[in-house]
């Protein structure tokens, strides 16, 4: 399967049509934005990493049963998916105050809560991405209550295996974003789940091995997904 045409390019990926108008190729790029593109810098290898990442997350998740669009990984930087038709929701999935849930309710950083709480941000990088609920969402179009609702029961499922995923690779799974697209009738898991998406501390100390060490200027960026990388791979 060959790239063709340039469909889109973000902050961390491009995609490309195919031969096949089912399916595209997503390319992770070295690239690193923070703050809704604010902050911009490369993170060396960081497109090789989060590829070989997701792609092994995306074939856990199809092995519990949640579909995605990962069909095959082409190469260190190259995904063959199956072409989504994007639904404007950034869902985001939390198991301990970290970010913009500490900013906005007064948690103490590291509170880990009684129950994963579920949010939905529109996916629109001229707003900043903003905060809604199930009313803003069908208002807007981007999404029908139905289709909602699929996506916050989905992104349960996921944070349950993902959480036993990472915490048997001594990893805390703290809050991490998910995009989901519409392909041929079915709603399918889509974009990446990688430092870039998640926050993810160690279970012992607590070290940040994230995309936060870039935010935040903390150092040791590529060391920090390197690190997630091995356990995610190696530690079977």
């Amino acid at each position: 399967m060959k790239k063709t045409t340039q469909l889109y390019e973000g902050k961390a990926k491009k995609v490309f049509l195919t031969e096949d108008s089912n399916l595209v190729i997503q390319e992770f790029k070295d690239d690193a934005t923070a703050f809704n593109n604010k902050k911009k810098g490369t993170i060396a290898d960081k497109g090789v990493v989060n590829n070989a990442i997701s792609c092994k997350l995306f074939t856990l998740l199809e092995h519990e049963g949640i579909h995605t669009h990962l069909v095959e990984k082409l190469s260190d930087r190259d995904m063959l998916c199956r072409h989504l038709d994007i639904i404007k929701v950034e869902v985001v999935v939390r198991n301990i105050a970290a970010g913009s849930l500490v900013k906005r309710y007064g948690f103490a950083e590291g509170t880990v809560l009684a129950k994963p709480i579920v949010e939905f941000y529109l996916k629109d990088d001229d707003l900043d991405d903003p905060l809604m609920n199930e009313s803003h969402a069908v208002a807007l179009g981007v999404a029908t209550l139905e289709e909602l609702s699929v996506l916050k029961n989905r992104a349960e499922a996921i944070n349950a295996v993902l959480k036993k995923f990472f915490a048997d690779r001594k990893l805390k799974l703290v809050d991490f974003k998910l995009e989901f697209g519409r392909h041929n009738g079915e709603i399918l898991l889509g974009d990446e789940i990688s430092p870039d998406t998640c926050r993810l501390w160690d279970l012992e100390t607590n070290e940040k091995l994230d995309k936060d060490r870039f935010r935040f200027d903390l150092g040791g960026v590529e060391d920090a997904y390197s690190e997630v990388q091995r356990r995610v791979l190696e530690l079977d």
